[in-house]
C-alpha cells in the first residue's frame, strides 16, 4: 500500500515535465488548490486550468523537498520550487500542506512570497 508521504513525493516529481494530465490524477475530484498569495482554484477542472497555465509558460519546475512529514491524511513539506522558464532558473522557498482522502490530494496549500516569486521572474524575463 502507497502512503500519503509517497503520493506526495511521487506527485511532487511530476512537476519537472509539466505532465498536467498526470498530474490532475492525483486529486479528488473536488479537490482545492490555493497559493496563499492567490485566490484558490476549487475543483478537478479548475485545477486543471491552473495547471495547464503554469504548463503554458515554464518549462518544468523542480521540487526539492528539504523536509517533509506525515500525519493521518497531513503531509507537510518544506521545499524548494526551481521553476525553469526561457533558459533560467527561478528558485522559491515554500511551504507546502496537503490532505489527502483515499490516496487523492483532497486540499493542497502552498505558501511563500509573491513578492520573490515576481522579483525572479522579472529576472528571468530581462
Amino acid at each position: 500500500m502507497t502512503t500519503n508521504d509517497e503520493i506526495v513525493r511521487e506527485f511532487c516529481g511530476l512537476w519537472a515535465s509539466m505532465d498536467v494530465e498526470q498530474m490532475i490524477a492525483f486529486f479528488t475530484d473536488d479537490a482545492v488548490y490555493h497559493n496563499i498569495p492567490m485566490e484558490p482554484a476549487v475543483g478537478r477542472e479548475a485545477i486543471a486550468t491552473l495547471l495547464n497555465g503554469w504548463a503554458a509558460v515554464l518549462d518544468g519546475i523542480d521540487f526539492q523537498i528539504h523536509q517533509q512529514v506525515s500525519v493521518g491524511k497531513v503531509v507537510m513539506n518544506e521545499r524548494t520550487d526551481t521553476m525553469r522558464v526561457n533558459g533560467a532558473s527561478v528558485p522559491l522557498p515554500v511551504m507546502g500542506i496537503f490532505e489527502l482522502v483515499d490516496g487523492k490530494i483532497r486540499v493542497w496549500r502552498d505558501y511563500f512570497d509573491m513578492g520573490e516569486m515576481t522579483k525572479a521572474f522579472q529576472a528571468a524575463s530581462a
